[in-house]
Protein backbone atom coordinates (compact mmCIF):
# COMPACT_ATOMS: atom_id res chain seq x y z
CA UNK A 1 0.00 0.00 0.00
CA UNK A 2 2.66 2.66 0.63
CA UNK A 3 4.48 2.07 -3.04
CA UNK A 4 1.01 2.54 -4.40
CA UNK A 5 0.45 5.60 -2.69
CA UNK A 6 4.00 6.81 -3.15
CA UNK A 7 3.02 6.17 -7.25
CA UNK A 8 -0.32 8.51 -6.61
CA UNK A 9 1.97 11.22 -5.14
CA UNK A 10 4.77 10.96 -7.92
CA UNK A 11 2.29 10.99 -10.85
CA UNK A 12 -0.15 13.53 -9.27
CA UNK A 13 2.69 15.75 -8.88
CA UNK A 14 3.15 15.51 -12.44
CA UNK A 15 -0.61 16.21 -13.27
CA UNK A 16 -0.88 19.28 -11.02
CA UNK A 17 2.04 21.07 -12.34
CA UNK A 18 0.37 20.19 -16.33
CA UNK A 19 -3.00 22.03 -14.76
CA UNK A 20 -0.94 24.99 -13.09
CA UNK A 21 0.73 24.83 -17.34
CA UNK A 22 -2.81 24.85 -18.64
CA UNK A 23 -4.36 27.94 -16.91
CA UNK A 24 -1.62 30.10 -17.28
CA UNK A 25 -1.22 29.75 -20.62
CA UNK A 26 -2.24 32.45 -22.87
CA UNK A 27 -5.04 32.25 -24.97
CA UNK A 28 -5.22 32.70 -28.88
CA UNK A 29 -5.77 36.64 -28.32
CA UNK A 30 -2.12 37.68 -28.07
CA UNK A 31 -0.80 40.89 -29.60
CA UNK A 32 2.53 39.82 -30.99
CA UNK A 33 4.07 36.53 -31.54
CA UNK A 34 6.35 37.79 -28.65
CA UNK A 35 4.15 37.98 -26.14
CA UNK A 36 2.56 34.37 -26.72
CA UNK A 37 6.07 32.95 -26.31
CA UNK A 38 6.82 34.82 -23.16
CA UNK A 39 3.04 33.77 -21.94
CA UNK A 40 4.49 30.30 -22.15
CA UNK A 41 8.00 30.52 -20.17
CA UNK A 42 5.83 32.24 -17.53
CA UNK A 43 3.34 29.35 -17.39
CA UNK A 44 6.16 26.74 -18.01
CA UNK A 45 8.25 28.40 -14.90
CA UNK A 46 5.10 28.44 -12.43
CA UNK A 47 4.70 25.08 -13.66
CA UNK A 48 8.41 24.06 -12.49
CA UNK A 49 7.61 25.43 -9.32
CA UNK A 50 4.48 24.31 -8.26
CA UNK A 51 6.04 20.90 -9.18
CA UNK A 52 9.39 21.44 -7.06
CA UNK A 53 7.26 22.83 -4.20
CA UNK A 54 5.27 20.23 -4.02
CA UNK A 55 7.60 17.60 -4.81
CA UNK A 56 9.54 19.51 -1.40
CA UNK A 57 6.22 18.91 0.36
CA UNK A 58 5.40 15.27 -0.33
CA UNK A 59 9.23 14.28 1.14
CA UNK A 60 8.93 16.36 3.97
CA UNK A 61 5.73 15.26 5.61
CA UNK A 62 4.42 11.72 4.43
CA UNK A 63 5.59 9.41 6.41
CA UNK A 64 6.83 5.92 5.09
CA UNK A 65 7.01 6.69 1.57
CA UNK A 66 8.69 4.34 -0.90
CA UNK A 67 11.15 6.97 -2.55
CA UNK A 68 12.09 4.98 -5.75
CA UNK A 69 8.62 4.97 -6.52
CA UNK A 70 7.51 8.31 -5.43
CA UNK A 71 10.44 9.46 -8.06
CA UNK A 72 10.51 7.06 -10.78
CA UNK A 73 6.53 7.76 -11.31
CA UNK A 74 7.29 11.05 -11.07
CA UNK A 75 10.13 11.04 -13.53
CA UNK A 76 8.05 8.78 -16.22
CA UNK A 77 4.61 11.14 -16.01
CA UNK A 78 7.13 14.11 -16.57
CA UNK A 79 8.62 12.82 -19.75
CA UNK A 80 5.54 11.18 -20.98
CA UNK A 81 3.46 14.76 -20.80
CA UNK A 82 6.55 16.83 -22.26
CA UNK A 83 6.57 13.75 -25.12
CA UNK A 84 3.06 14.91 -26.20
CA UNK A 85 4.65 17.31 -28.44
CA UNK A 86 5.21 14.95 -30.29
CA UNK A 87 1.96 13.26 -31.09
CA UNK A 88 0.51 14.47 -33.99
CA UNK A 89 -3.47 14.76 -35.85
CA UNK A 90 -2.69 13.88 -39.34
CA UNK A 91 -5.08 16.32 -41.02
CA UNK A 92 -5.93 16.38 -44.62
CA UNK A 93 -5.12 18.51 -47.02
CA UNK A 94 -8.00 17.78 -49.14
CA UNK A 95 -10.90 20.02 -47.99
CA UNK A 96 -13.57 16.52 -49.31
CA UNK A 97 -11.54 14.31 -46.88
CA UNK A 98 -11.77 14.23 -43.43
CA UNK A 99 -11.22 10.73 -42.45
CA UNK A 100 -7.68 10.08 -40.35
CA UNK A 101 -5.73 6.88 -41.74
Amino acid sequence: MPGAVSALLGGGIAVVGGLAYCLLLPRRTVATPWDGLSGMLRAEGVKIAVMVVLLWLVLKFVPGLVVVGFIGTFSVSVVIFSLAIFVRNPVSINPGETHVS
